[in-house]
């Protein structure tokens, strides 16, 4: 069997699992020419085990494994690994037994004796398959978190910087920390350092660290298994299994729980990891980027977080100006939101009048570009002409708007949001906002989300 070299699209994890020595070796050394990454097994035991500690996208199964059938490993393989592609393998080939591999969840079906352009086509088709898969994905979550594109030209000397290093450092593997007050972007520069680096083809998820409980940020991280907790009903792959050879990005990395830290500083530093209920070690490749708008350095002091967890995600650092440092970018970041808005409304918008133009560019803006995009979305939407005026901003921005004080005639949702933004301007950390609240940290994160704070 000559292996030929015509150009796949895309380099993928395949398993080969047959009992055949010779097809194994050969196999390997075609699809291996081919430019893939394969792992070749004798029998259905090895097999789980590959599967249960490292990514595939492709196995070829022989039907027939000693005293194994093939076919009985493919809903065990697809448990594991939802997203495998299985084709099947024989030299017995009938229509009953093809239309049972598909039935359990096999891709294809080829017959042996097979040729290197059989090998290289099925090949081919899977690539195409899984990266339509993963741009599908990366897309839906685009969807969900529909925003504008934000600019990253800056007048600021220190955003000019951060964009500089952000670009230099995409094409390495490196571990990046992003640091700055909330709604600066951080997210917005993770997706684009994604997307500039070799990765882009591959998924990008996120994880918002505050957001859940440690049980099921744990769960979410790395998956679990069915049974391993109350309401734990069928197996979860989890982020880093889903985002195979792409990026995982950890957003406000300062609120992971203590007993998760070790976890992720194991599998930082050699891929590694088991799911909640499955003491299984699992493989994967992927990149991890966070962010963090807490005093990262005060945490180590108070032993909220650890040092060489600190050290290992520290490699290169980003730092994001707050939008107040950087007044002479509000207008034009303002102007871009609002011709995005202005389409997304189906309306023709010219721009800013004079008075809310000069609203805009005094205005300190403690929720930083997410407040700005919110006032911005508001603004659109409420306006009737071609301009933007002043009355279409939100009243804490208009500066003719006097202080709100207890007791005035407004309703509790505007006193609970101008509460929680003069808390979360005043304090240094999202968990001493939170303290001050009585409240804990997901729910102040759901607040500023839903106040664009």
């Amino acid at each position: 069997m000559t292996a030929i070299h015509r150009d796949t699209p895309k380099c993928l994890n395949i398993l080969i699992v047959d009992d055949e020595p010779n097809i194994r070796k050969t196999l390997a050394i075609c699809l291996e020419t081919l430019g893939h990454n394969v792992m070749a097994v004798s029998n259905a035991k090895d097999a789980r085990s590959e599967t249960d500690r490292q990514v595939f996208d492709l196995a070829f199964v022989d039907l027939r494994l000693g005293t194994e059938s093939g076919l009985d490993l493919i809903p065990v393989l697809l448990g594991a690994s939802p997203w495998l592609k299985i084709v099947v393998i024989t030299a017995y080939a009938s229509i009953d037994t093809a239309v049972e591999a598909m039935r359990r969840g096999a891709a294809d079906y080829i017959p042996k004796p097979f040729t290197p352009d059989q090998v290289q086509l099925v090949t081919e088709r899977v690539a195409a398959l899984r990266g339509m898969e993963q741009r599908l994905a990366t897309l839906k979550e685009e969807l969900e978190r529909l925003h504008p594109e934000v600019s990253f030209a800056s007048q600021h000397p220190g955003m000019q910087r951060a964009m500089e290093l952000a670009r230099q450092v995409a094409a390495s593997e490196a571990v990046v920390l992003l640091r700055g007050p909330s709604g600066t972007g951080k997210t917005v520069l993770a997706r684009a350092i994604h997307g500039w680096s070799q990765r882009a083809g591959k998924p990008f998820g996120t994880v918002s660290c505050p957001t859940l409980s440690p049980e099921l940020l744990e769960s979410e991280l790395f998956g679990h298994v069915k049974g391993a907790f109350t309401g734990a009903l069928r197996d979860q792959p989890g982020r880093v299994a889903a985002c195979e050879g792409g990026t995982l990005f950890l957003d406000e990395i300062g609120d992971l729980p203590l007993p998760l830290q070790p976890k992720l500083l194991r599998f930082i530093q050699d891929h590694e990891y088991e799911r909640v209920g499955d003491p299984r070690t699992r493989k994967a490749d992927l990149r991890i980027l966070a962010a963090t708008n807490t005093d990262l350095d005060q945490a180590l002091r108070q032993g909220r977080f650890r040092e060489d967890l600190y050290y290992r995600l520290n490699v290169i650092q980003i730092d994001l100006p707050p939008l107040v440092e950087r007044p002479q970018d509000v207008e034009p970041l303002a102007a871009q939101m609002l011709t995005f808005f202005a389409a997304q409304n189906h309306k023709v918008i010219k721009g800013f009048s004079a008075a809310a133009a000069a609203a805009l560019q005094h205005y300190p803006w403690p929720g930083n570009l997410r407040e700005l995009r919110n006032a911005v979305e508001r603004a659109a939407i409420l306006c009737a002409g071609d301009t933007v005026e002043l009355a279409h901003l939100p009243a804490v921005i208009t500066p003719q708007t006097p202080p709100l004080r207890l007791g005035d005639l407004v309703s509790l949702k505007t006193v609970e949001e101008h509460h929680i933004r003069r808390v979360v301007a005043a304090t240094k950390t999202l968990q001493e906002a939170a303290n001050i609240l009585g409240i804990d940290q997901a729910t102040l994160w759901h607040k500023r989300k839903q106040y664009g704070i």
